[in-house]
């Protein structure tokens, strides 16, 4: 009896068993297999809702980063906030003086977890060219920064550039509870 080459589940090549899984939107009832902080991640870096602290110049090159040219819509975060409870990423554009900064520091404290921080322009990350009692010489000093923006001011596609970027870090955190578990260690 001769033998032939039937091709059995158990010698497909991988690439065709993943195939197999993938999503394929032209027929129905496809399942997509994931890990749930995988599909949280993704949800979440998709749907970022910022809380624009314009506080000098660097405010005006935010604003035009929602504007149709540049469109900061196309990376889910057109949904500006001005309420703290509604925000999970605080941009800080421009000068941080210290009569400012308990201001900034509230309206962060008063954002729910996770959140994030992007430190957009010169001033914002290191003072800038403001050497002087009045300002602050980088907001990491008072919260948490995730990602800065250089520039005096920075352009807009500098601003996305930032935002790609944290959303490259949210996709990569561990998992929702881990993230918990470390701000616990941390108090």
């Amino acid at each position: 009896m001769a033998q032939e080459n039937v091709l059995t589940p158990s010698s497909e090549s991988a690439e065709t068993q993943l195939q197999h899984a993938a999503y394929d939107s032209k027929v129905e009832g496809n399942i997509i297999f994931t890990q749930v902080d995988t599909a949280i991640n993704w949800m979440r870096k998709n749907s970022l809702w910022p809380m624009p602290m314009g506080l000098a110049c660097c405010a005006i090159e935010l604003m035009g980063s929602a504007s149709s040219r540049f469109d900061i819509s196309r990376f889910g975060a057109e949904v500006m906030r001005f309420s703290p409870r509604q925000a999970d990423v605080m941009i800080v554009a421009g000068t941080v003086t210290y009569k400012m900064a308990l201001a900034v520091k509230r309206i962060w404290d008063q954002m729910p977890e996770p959140k994030w921080c992007i430190a957009m322009g010169a001033c914002a990350s290191s003072g800038g060219m403001y050497r002087s009692y009045a300002v602050l010489q980088g907001i990491d000093n008072l919260i948490p920064v995730d990602v800065y923006v250089s520039g005096c001011p920075p352009r807009p596609e500098a601003l996305l550039e930032g935002l790609i970027k944290l959303q490259k870090k949210i996709e990569e955190e561990e998992s929702a509870l881990a993230h918990f578990q470390a701000k616990e260690k941390a108090v």
